[in-house]
């Protein structure tokens, strides 16, 4: 039976003021472990196929699912970035295995959701992550940002619950995240497009404080990282040998916007909606991915189960960007 435990009340008040949290014990390692090894077999897919066609030689199948990634990619990018695709698939939200949706609806982690948002009517937000960093990798690396400079205006007063979950002990060797504490309270502050492999990047001046007060979010695995939207963060770079495996998720209540209520009865050839698509409820954070009902204590039943998440997902990745007021930031120069 899995034993399911609230956030005590002091790290609640530190999620509060601080604007993050590292709670260490969220899960046992074991109950990660379904994950872990769905992504190796994912990999052992790929490499057969790249085989087959002739292009890997080394398999590294010695190798353990934390260092074979990083020594075929050492080997050849080609052949690194092409299991990484095939890892990732469309916008790196694609790996729709169970094991996937088992973490994100797990009820040891929905407990502490819970407790920082304060209701159990919570909504899994439109963007998931799978973050493979691979050892000396300039892409690994992301910018100062806050996770509300990709989402639409209409939510910056909304708790959107980022939650970081390693696979893999994260430590400062190996590319943990860096924080900047207690600067959540204000605006979203500007943004530039153009950052290290197309992120969105805050300049040092632009900051709510200065860089060199930010903690490294060093957490092991079965833990995880919780920030709000609107806590600045950046990841640095991974000088280990092995790949910094970990997941990024969203969480919401129900209460803020999102597309939820909304589906489409037709999508035409170029990836527009019928119009009343686009009327239906409220829009995303982040459209047009599918946000879904991944915890109610009042109606249960309303539940979205795994087939329903993926049909969901699939449905929505037909569906281009552009009816939502994502923000138009300035280049970088």
């Amino acid at each position: 039976m899995t034993t399911t435990k609230p956030l005590t009340p002091q790290q609640i008040q530190f999620f509060n003021e601080e604007g993050y949290l590292i709670a260490p014990d969220v899960f046992d390692p074991a109950d990660l472990e379904p994950l872990r090894r769905e992504l190796a077999a994912a990999i052992e897919e790929k490499v057969c196929a790249l085989k087959a066609d002739g292009k890997l030689a080394h398999p590294h199948a010695e190798l353990d699912f934390n260092h074979r990634l990083a020594a075929i990619y050492r080997d050849s990018k080609d052949n690194g970035e092409a299991v990484l695709r095939h890892l990732e698939g469309r916008n790196s939200g694609g790996f729709r295995a169970p094991e996937m949706f088992d973490v994100i609806a797990h009820p040891k982690l929905l407990a502490k959701v819970e407790s920082l948002l304060g209701t159990g009517e919570i909504v899994a937000s439109s963007v998931y992550r799978l973050r493979p960093k691979l050892p000396n990798i300039g892409r690994g690396v992301v910018p100062w940002h806050q996770d509300s400079g990709y989402f639409a205006p209409s939510c910056d007063e909304h708790l959107i619950i980022t939650c970081w979950v390693p696979l893999v002990d994260a430590t400062v060797e190996n590319g943990c995240m860096e924080i900047l504490p207690r600067t959540h309270r204000g605006r979203v502050v500007v943004h530039h497009r153009g950052g290290n492999a197309g992120f969105l990047v805050i300049k040092d001046e632009d900051l709510p404080d200065d860089p060199g007060r930010a903690i490294p979010a060093a957490c092991p695995r079965g833990g995880a990282v919780f920030m709000t939207n609107r806590t600045p963060h950046c990841s640095t770079p991974n000088h280990s040998d092995h790949v910094r495996w970990s997941i990024d998720l969203r969480y919401q209540s129900a209460a803020a916007p999102s597309n939820v209520a909304a589906w489409p009865a037709a999508i035409n050839a170029d990836g527009r909606a019928d119009t009343a698509f686009y009327e239906q409820g409220n829009i995303a954070c982040f459209p047009p991915e599918a946000d879904f009902l991944v915890h109610s204590r009042a109606n249960p039943d309303a539940v979205t189960n795994y087939a329903e998440f993926v049909r969901r997902r699939e449905t929505y990745d037909r569906i281009k960007t552009g009816f939502a007021p994502i923000r138009d930031w300035p280049t970088l120069v």
